[in-house]
């Protein structure tokens, strides 16, 4: 299919104004195809006598199309194009019949059959470009118009949308017209949805998922409703506009690629966020943030959005910022920016240290069309651009902060924006030279590394100095962390200085030498940071007395980027886990720690021979936790200690005892999700067969049971099991998305290198066929979960690297499989640091 570009969306951009589109869709008609009928009324303002454009849309078949009652010749569709010539100025009038294909894959119209009860449920997601899945559109951002649709569905179906739906009666539902948004916000949910419903600040509120699972959507709706409306007031505390749409629903859909999508008045989330098995509150956190994060869209995003994707970051860093910042002023979840450190931001390091790093904000020709842009949702849109805005708040100050975006929301409401727009707004509310922190920050690329030498001074005291390998301006906070005399086994923190990097002084006072100074306390700032020799040994052997959990992240994340450099080996990164993490009691600490010591340091950056001894270690630590919470007071820190205990297991012989237990000794009771990680684990130990997985599929009948066999069925150690699972990935095409991803998940294990051997050449053959065949979403996933993750050598480096340049991946193929052959390469130099 043609890509749009930013030249011919300038061009069509220039022509036409589009005023409003009437959407008609019928559901009705099956299980693979439905109806849409499209009409736009627009208007081309060129002085020219006549002009030449074109309309966007995908049908499985074109049936009818007409401009100001003429019909068009079908046969002029050239793949997604239908174009409209010879154009007078003037008011005009499209209409579309077609027939759509429903997408088993996250993109367009998604259908779902859930297993368990046999219900269908459909969702929009019309992203980048893929609103031509769904109707007619001129498809880009800058051509916001009003939208009115009318659904055909099953009598007894629930349909919601952008605006408040009405039932007509047989089963036909109006929604109301929306304001002016862009082609990729319009959403629709349709399906047999159970609902909780209220009202709040005299708009209706909602949240919908499945029937299936409405047992669990009612155990959480309180926390859920009561995140929803305080997000929502703080947001009114902040924002001069008020909430610009008729109404706020949220609905769980199954099989959704991202963890959300910012439709206005109908916000979707991937159902996973409704939990069927126990959860740690770090979990809970993690759900409310993508709460949060989806309501500061409707702002940001929604009412302003941006004119091209190259300020996709506008939307993204802005979300992510606030969205966090919002829930710890708004609820319980005090210590978010903890989570953030030692989660997303690492995201943002590793992403910006690949060759396929760009800026914050790239330059427009660097995202020539809307194939490229697809490659900029990554961590540094995300968590660098929303560590920027932290730093910016930090320099600039919150109140001039939130000044210059109520100025941006006052000039753009319900139209476009581009970078240049968002500096000016800041720039009106401040004396501060905002357009040069902009260039520095959102201009460049790499992260900027900082490393303190202390000095001695005549007097017996010493001095700071900062060496900074990089180049953007920096205020910081650094921590002078003392020996608690009356505390022993606690640092206390002495000071915490303000310093500005570059330094304006050659050397900063800091009194007598601390037994830790830390850069970058608080986390205020985006580098990598060093320390000092002495500050070194320190945390090594107290990091565990640090008394604040994001003081701790710091030093975490300081750590893992010197096992990453190759500076620090990844035993004594493990040494470090095993002494402090049985005295930590952050679960997001814990959690990330593990994460990374599990998935990075014990399968990839340790050669395959120290492997079990990393193994050992890990369970040995996780069987202290699970001690160590023996008396029911941490739930969600035993959890986590079984949940990586199961996952670093060994030998079959205690997960296989819980499993027939249905219980871990002491708790907790084995849910699905513990059930299925246990049949993971020991399904890739060859402790169990084909038919123990089925008999599980029997007990757990639902979507992630459904998961759960395919990983299973796939992680077994046994060749036809591997034929059938890369038979399925790679030539049926029947999978849908998530059980694709369930299926590549099982397939590659660090414990089956020499099983697997052969498909690792495969890999490289098959890959860009099925990218080609299935789209960007399969794609993805086939660089992100299908590729050989464990298979580091340069053999397999020869052979990805031959496969981008011979055979032309698609771009989110070639995207991925550049920062895994990247990532593979940083694996082999860190095991011969």
């Amino acid at each position: 299919m043609s890509v749009l570009t930013r030249a011919e969306a300038q061009t069509r951009a220039r022509l036409l104004d589009v005023q409003r589109y009437q959407i008609e869709l019928d559901l009705t008609r099956g299980d693979e195809l439905f109806d849409s009928r499209t009409v736009i009324h627009f208007t081309v303002r060129s002085d020219l006598e006549a002009v030449d454009t074109f309309v966007e849309l995908k049908p499985a078949e074109l049936r009818k199309a007409a401009l100001d009652g003429h019909l068009l010749d079908l046969d002029t569709l050239d793949e997604n194009r239908l174009p409209l010539k010879d154009l007078t100025p003037g008011e005009h009038e499209l209409h579309i019949d077609a027939v759509m294909r429903y997408s088993r894959t996250g993109e367009g119209m998604h259908r779902f059959t859930d297993p368990t009860d046999g219900e269908t449920y459909l969702y929009t997601q019309l992203f980048m470009d893929d609103v031509q899945r769904v109707f007619a559109a001129f498809d880009q951002p800058d051509l916001k118009a009003v939208f009115e649709l009318s659904i055909k569905a099953p009598e007894d179906w629930t349909v919601l949308a952008n605006g408040i739906t009405e039932h007509q009666g047989d089963g036909l539902w109006k929604a109301a017209p929306t304001p002016l948004i862009s082609t990729y916000l319009v959403a629709v949910a349709a399906g047999p949805w159970y609902s909780v419903r209220t009202e709040h600040r005299g708009l209706p509120f909602g949240i919908h998922c499945r029937r299936s699972l409405a047992p669990y959507l009612d155990a959480d709706a309180d926390e859920l409703l009561t995140i929803t409306r305080g997000c929502f007031d703080r947001y009114h505390e902040k924002f001069e506009e008020p909430y610009p749409f008729d109404s706020y629903d949220q609905a769980f859909v199954p099989e959704f690629n991202a963890g959300a999508m910012e439709n206005p008045g109908l916000v979707t989330f991937r159902d996973e966020y409704v939990f069927r098995s126990a959860v740690t509150d770090t979990e809970r956190q993690t759900r409310a943030v993508t709460i949060a994060h989806e309501m500061a869209h409707m702002w940001f995003g929604d009412l302003v959005t941006l004119r091209w994707w190259d300020d996709i970051w506008l939307n993204e860093s802005f979300a992510e910022y606030m969205g966090v910042q919002t829930l710890i002023e708004a609820t319980r979840f005090s210590r978010t920016w903890t989570d953030f450190g030692v989660t997303r931001k690492p995201w943002g390091y590793e992403a910006d240290q690949r060759p396929s790093t760009h800026p914050v904000a790239p330059d427009p020709e660097a995202v020539p069309d809307t194939a490229s842009a697809l490659l900029n949702f990554d961590g540094i849109s995300y968590a660098k651009g929303a560590s920027a805005l932290r730093q910016l708040v930090a320099w600039l100050g919150e109140k001039d902060f939130l000044a210059g975006i109520n100025t941006h929301f006052a000039r753009h409401k319900f139209a476009n924006a581009t970078l240049a727009d968002f500096i000016e707004s800041l720039a009106d509310g401040t004396e501060r030279d905002v357009h040069a922190w902009a260039d520095s920050w959102l201009r460049t690329t790499g992260v900027d590394t900082l490393t303190p030498k202390i000095g001695p001074t005549d007097n017996g005291t010493c001095t700071l100095t900062i060496t900074q390998d990089g180049s953007r301006p920096h205020r910081i906070a650094v921590g002078l962390y003392d020996r608690d005399l009356g505390d022993e086994g606690r640092l206390s923190l002495r000071e915490r200085l303000e310093v500005d990097v570059p330094q304006t002084e050659p050397a900063h006072p800091i009194g007598k030498r601390p037994a830790l100074l830390l850069l970058n306390d608080a986390d205020l700032s985006y580098a990598k940071i060093r320390f000092d020799p002495d500050s070194f040994a320190t945390v090594r052997a107290e990091l565990s007395a640090l008394p604040d959990p994001l003081t701790r992240a710091v030093v975490w994340n300081a750590l893992r980027d010197c096992v990453r450099d190759g500076e620090l080996a990844p035993t004594a990164y493990l040494e470090a886990a095993r002494t402090h993490l049985p005295h930590e009691r952050d679960l997001a600490l814990v959690q990330g720690v593990l994460a990374f010591a599990t998935t990075q340091v014990a399968d990839r950056y340790l050669p395959a021979p120290d492997r079990p001894a990393a193994l050992t270690t890990l369970t040995s630590l996780c069987r202290d936790l699970i001690r160590r919470t023996e008396d029911g007071s941490h739930p969600g820190l035993r959890l986590t200690a079984v949940r990586h205990f199961i996952d670093a297991a060994a030998q079959p012989d205690t997960i296989t005892a819980w499993l027939s237990e249905g219980t871990v000794p002491g708790g907790p009771e084995l849910d699905p999700e513990l059930r299925w990680r246990i049949l993971g684990r020991l399904s890739v130990l060859g402790a169990i067969d084909d038919a123990v997985i089925e008999a599980e599929l029997v007990q757990d009948p639902s979507a992630t049971g459904q998961e759960g066999a395919a990983r299973c069925h796939a992680a077994l150690p046994d060749p036809e099991a591997k034929r059938q699972a890369w038979e399925a990935m790679f030539t049926t095409d029947n999978l849908s998305n998530y059980l694709f991803t369930a299926t590549a998940k099982g397939f590659w294990q660090p414990e089956q290198t020499d099983l697997v051997r052969d498909y690792v050449p495969r890999y490289f053959k098959n890959a860009p066929a099925v990218a080609v065949r299935r789209g960007p979403a399969i794609a993805e996933a086939a660089g992100r979960w299908a590729f050989p993750i464990h298979a580091i050598s340069t053999e397999t480096l020869r052979l990805g690297k031959k496969c981008l340049t011979k055979a032309n991946p698609t771009p989110a193929l070639h995207r991925k499989l550049v920062d895994q052959l990247d990532d593979m390469e940083r694996a082999l130099r860190v095991r011969e640091a």
